[in-house]
């Protein structure tokens, strides 16, 4: 009898998705991703009782956002070094403490810091780009793009739970209670993450690793011009997504069709955007993935005008609601999978980050002009057409981008 090839033994191995790692990473994506989903359903019985303005939440969603993005590359960085599982029990910790303090908030400073600064750093520390970064390890590179695909699906079905989840806790138990609830949840992260454990070295692709310092990993992605129309175009997806989240259950409000249509139109894009995150996973295995992406932004763009220009009624919130979840998050799986081909797993958690850094910029703008430019005229119909404009502009990025690896000494 033969003995079995070192090379069989691979192609095995490279065959089949490490399923234990998948489905820890896409609990811990669907925990991380939930209630920050939902905090829209937190603004008007907050603001009511508090007797505070919508700038006030805004800027705290806002700051949420900003700080979301501003901690993505640093904890990618330190998950890259010293463990994926360190980063995301810390998550755990932190992701509960905002919600609590933002539960207790008696000021506007306590909703800041806690809805604000420590959820936001709360979710950069375990969310997608912590996980897929992970899953890009412990994946043969044919895998990734449907493996980031599962784990954004799983994040998808976050914001379709908690949206009736957390609208349900509201109506029984007031928001204040329901944020406690919410953070008890959020203390399941460190349990749940414990076979991410491993850092960039460990993974399946450790032994094809490029060595580099992270001085010259940031030097080699900020001279490559894919990668900054990559992290420019991101930018926009951020500036969409994060104000329909904050602020569509307002906006449904003010059109006059009834309250439990935001709860409908949330549950709707998290679910649809479960199927288009799982769809953008198989297509871009197969198609060019700049190409899809810059697909992505223009349907954004034809959607949100269709939405602003027909008339609006409780069917069109729903239809609205089925096409934006298609187009949700599956920006996520190609865009990290950019990057994983440019550049390689070793510092993937600070180059996605970097690019997630764009993302939570737009997304800080999103939300933050959101509340102040409705405070000044009474609509948010402005911020819509903006949005609008971006994904054009997102589209037209997109389509240079070259999907090949970034030119190297070859190693010794």
């Amino acid at each position: 009898m033969s003995a079995v090839s070192p090379a069989a033994i691979r192609a095995v191995e490279r065959s089949s998705l490490p399923w234990l790692i998948i489905v820890a990473g896409s609990l811990i994506a669907m925990l991380t991703f939930g209630p920050r989903s939902a905090m829209g359903f937190f603004q008007l019985p907050m603001l009511a009782e508090k007797g505070w303005d919508r700038t006030t939440f805004g800027l705290a969603m806002a700051l949420q956002n900003l700080c979301w993005g501003l901690g993505q590359p640093f904890f990618g960085a330190i998950a890259d070094k010293f463990g994926t599982w360190r980063v995301l029990a810390l998550s755990g910790v932190v992701y509960a403490s905002g919600l609590f303090m933002m539960a207790f908030a008696d000021a506007p400073i306590w909703l800041h810091v806690g809805g604000g600064v420590l959820v936001g750093l709360g979710v950069a520390s375990g969310s997608f780009g912590i996980v897929l970064s992970a899953f890009a390890r412990n994946v043969a590179p044919e895998q990734r793009s449907l493996a980031f695909g599962i784990g954004t699906a799983a994040g998808s079905a976050g914001m379709f739970l908690f949206a009736p989840l957390s609208q349900g806790l509201i109506s029984a138990y007031g928001w204040s209670d329901s944020l406690v609830y919410l953070g008890l949840l959020m203390l399941l992260v460190p349990l749940v993450a414990v076979p991410l454990r491993g850092n960039a070295a460990s993974g399946r692709q450790s032994e094809a690793l490029y060595k580099q310092t992270i001085g010259e990993a940031l030097k080699e992605a900020f001279g490559h011009r894919s990668y900054l129309l990559l992290v420019s175009g991101f930018f926009v997806c951020g500036y969409q997504v994060a104000f329909i989240t904050a602020h569509f259950p307002a906006y449904i409000g003010d059109i006059g069709i009834d309250a439990r249509y935001a709860v409908i139109a949330l549950a709707l894009i998290g679910f649809f955007n479960i199927i288009g995150s799982l769809s953008a996973g198989f297509i871009g295995q197969r198609y060019s993935k700049p190409y899809f992406l810059a697909l992505i932004y223009i349907a954004r763009s034809v959607a949100v005008t269709a939405f602003l220009l027909l008339p609006q009624s409780p069917t069109s919130v729903i239809v609205f609601a089925i096409v934006m979840g298609l187009l949700w998050l599956s920006t996520v799986p190609p865009t990290n999978a950019l990057v994983a081909i440019m550049f390689g797993t070793r510092h993937l958690g600070l180059l996605g980050g970097i690019v997630f850094l764009s993302h939570q910029i737009g997304s800080f703008l999103g939300v933050w002009m959101g509340g102040y430019l409705y405070d000044q005229f009474g609509s948010y119909d402005p911020v819509w057409w903006v949005g609008v404009a971006l994904g054009l502009f997102a589209a037209i990025v997109h389509w240079p981008i070259e999907e090949r690896g970034v030119a190297r000494p070859a190693m010794a």
